[in-house]
C-alpha cells in the first residue's frame, strides 16, 4: 500500500497541478533542463523592430551563460525558462506577465509599447538566469534610475547592478553600460542595491587596482559613494547600553556598513581619518570602543595607512584575544599592511612557526595575495613553498583547492598567464595540480576582461570619468 516517493511522482503531481490551472506544462521535463545539465542561461529581450511607432511584440532569445568568449561556440543546451516581464516609462510600470522560453528564440506579445518604453525581464529576481537588452533598452533603464528609481523595484534594481556587471565582465555588455548604471546611485537609499553595487565593484577594483586607469576608476565609484556616506555616518562608539544605532533596522545597520567599507577601500580621506581615530583610540587608551559589525573595514584601513608600530599592535591583540572571531578579523587585518617587508614576515610566520594556527595558514596566504601590495609576494610564495604546502595539506584537497584559487584569483596580466602555464608543467607540482585546469582558463579569460575593461576606462572613456569626477572640488575629502 505504501512505497518511496521518486523524483518524477513529483514532477508529475505538479503538472497535474499546472494542468488544472490550464497551464500545459510538464513540470518533469522543465526541472530535467535545470537539474541535468550545467549552467544556466542568459535571456536577452529586445522589442521588436517596426516601421509604426508602437509596437506589441518582444523576442526573447537565450544562451548559455559563460565568462569566456571562447567557449561559447557549438553549445546546444537549451533551459525551459518562466520569465516574467514588465514594460513601462517614467511614470508607469505595467503588470507583469508571464511567458514561458523554450527555445532558442521566440516572439511573444505582451502589450502596447513605444520607443521610449523600456523592458524588464525577471521581475524581483525569482529565476535563476542573467537578463540582457539591447543597449536602447539599458540606456532607457539607466534613464529611469536616474529620474525615478523607484518606478523599479529594490530587488530589480540590484538586479540590474549584478547582471550589467557580470554581462559586461563575461563580454555581453561594453563596460561603460555598467558604470553609467550606477550613476544613480547617490539617490539609492536601500540596501540591496548598494550591496549589490559593493559586489561587483570589488571585482573591478581587483582587476585594475594595478593599472593606471585605477585612479579614474576609484574617483568615479567614490563620486557615487560620498553623498550618501556623509549623510548616513558611522555608528556610535558609545557604550552598547545608550548606543542607538543597534536600535536601527538590520538593513540600515548593513546599508552604514557597505557604505562605509566601499568610502574606505576608494580612499575616501574623511573615512580614513575616521578609521585612524578609532584604531589611535584604542592603543591610547587601551579600551575597543570600535563597533563590532565594522571592526574588520577599521581593522583593515588602518592597519593599511598607519606606521609598522600599529601592525605589531594588532600582531600582539591577534595573540592575547581568545575569541576565536576577533582573531580571525585581526589576522586579515595583518594582511593588509602596504609594508612587503611585513607581508613576506607575516607569509613566512604563517608557515615557519606555530605563531599562527595551522588552519589559517591558507587564509594568510590568500588574503595576502588580495592585496595589491602582496599578490605578487603571495603567488610567488606558493611557487616556492608548494612542497611544504602539499605536505601539509595534500590530503586534505579542499583546502589545496581553496590555495590554489585562492592566490590566482586576481592574476590578470599576460606575464602573470604565462607564469600559471608555467607552474602547471613545473615538474614538482604538475601531478597535484593537472585537475585544477580551470584554475589556467579563468586566469585566462581574466586577461582578456582586464585588457578589454581598459580599453573601456580609456580615449572617450577618460573623458566621461574626469567630467564625472571633476562635478565637486575632491571627492576624496
Amino acid at each position: 500500500m505504501y512505497s518511496n516517493a521518486a523524483r518524477d511522482d513529483l514532477w508529475s503531481k505538479l503538472s497535474q497541478a499546472m494542468r488544472s490551472e490550464g497551464r500545459n506544462i510538464d513540470i518533469g521535463d522543465m526541472m530535467d533542463s535545470w537539474t541535468l545539465q550545467m549552467g544556466y542561461p542568459v535571456i536577452s529581450i529586445s522589442k521588436n523592430q517596426s516601421d509604426q511607432l508602437l509596437t506589441h511584440d518582444i523576442t526573447i532569445s537565450q544562451e548559455h551563460f559563460l565568462y569566456g568568449q571562447e567557449v561559447r561556440s557549438n553549445d546546444s543546451f537549451l533551459w525551459q525558462v518562466p520569465l516574467t516581464v514588465s514594460f513601462g516609462n517614467v511614470s508607469f510600470l505595467s503588470t507583469e506577465c508571464l511567458l514561458w522560453v523554450n527555445n532558442r528564440t521566440e516572439t511573444h506579445r505582451i502589450g502596447q509599447m513605444d520607443e521610449e518604453t523600456w523592458l524588464l525581464g525577471n521581475i524581483n529576481q525569482t529565476g535563476y538566469f542573467r537578463v540582457n537588452y539591447d543597449l536602447h533598452n539599458w540606456n532607457l533603464l539607466i534613464q529611469q534610475l536616474h529620474i525615478n528609481p523607484q518606478i523599479i523595484s529594490v530587488g530589480n534594481r540590484a538586479g540590474l547592478i549584478d547582471d550589467a556587471f557580470n554581462l559586461a565582465r563575461a563580454g555581453y555588455l561594453p563596460q561603460d553600460v555598467p558604470l553609467q548604471l550606477i550613476g544613480y546611485l547617490r539617490g539609492e537609499t536601500s540596501f540591496l542595491p548598494w550591496h549589490a553595487a559593493s559586489r561587483v565593484l570589488y571585482q573591478l577594483d581587483k582587476l585594475l587596482d594595478r593599472t593606471d586607469e585605477y585612479s579614474l576608476f576609484s574617483g568615479y565609484v567614490l563620486k557615487q559613494v560620498a553623498s550618501r556616506y556623509h549623510q548616513v555616518g558611522w555608528p556610535s562608539n558609545i557604550p552598547s547600553n545608550q548606543d542607538n544605532f543597534l536600535q536601527a533596522s538590520y538593513q540600515a545597520e548593513e546599508l552604514q556598513r557597505e557604505l562605509i567599507m566601499l568610502a574606505c577601500s576608494f580612499g575616501n580621506k574623511q573615512c580614513h581619518r575616521q578609521a585612524v581615530a578609532h584604531i589611535s583610540e584604542w592603543i591610547s587608551s587601551n579600551r575597543n570602543r570600535i563597533p563590532p559589525n565594522i571592526r574588520d573595514i577599521v581593522y583593515c584601513t588602518g592597519v593599511s595607512l598607519m606606521d609598522e608600530d600599529v601592525w605589531e599592535f594588532m600582531w600582539m591583540k591577534f595573540h592575547s584575544s581568545s575569541a576565536v572571531s576577533e582573531k580571525k578579523i585581526l589576522l586579515e587585518a595583518l594582511t593588509c599592511s602596504d609594508n612587503t617587508f611585513l607581508l613576506s614576515r607575516l607569509l613566512n610566520l604563517s608557515l615557519t612557526s606555530d605563531l599562527v594556527p595551522q588552519q589559517d595558514v591558507i587564509d594568510v596566504i590568500i588574503h595576502v595575495g588580495r592585496n595589491p601590495q602582496g599578490r605578487n609576494l603571495a603567488w610567488k610564495y606558493f611557487r616556492e613553498k608548494w612542497d611544504v604546502l602539499n605536505a601539509r595539506y595534500g590530503e586534505a584537497l579542499f583546502m589545496n583547492s581553496k590555495l590554489i584559487n585562492g592566490v590566482t584569483e586576481f592574476l590578470n596580466t599576460e606575464r602573470e598567464l604565462d607564469e600559471v602555464t608555467h607552474t602547471y608543467t613545473h615538474a614538482h607540482i604538475h601531478t597535484h595540480i593537472r585537475t585544477h585546469a580551470h584554475t589556467h582558463t579563468h586566469t585566462h579569460m581574466r586577461v582578456h576582461t582586464h585588457a578589454r575593461t581598459r580599453t573601456h576606462l580609456t580615449g572617450h572613456q577618460h573623458q566621461t570619468f574626469t567630467a564625472l569626477t571633476c562635478l565637486t572640488c575632491d571627492i576624496r575629502e
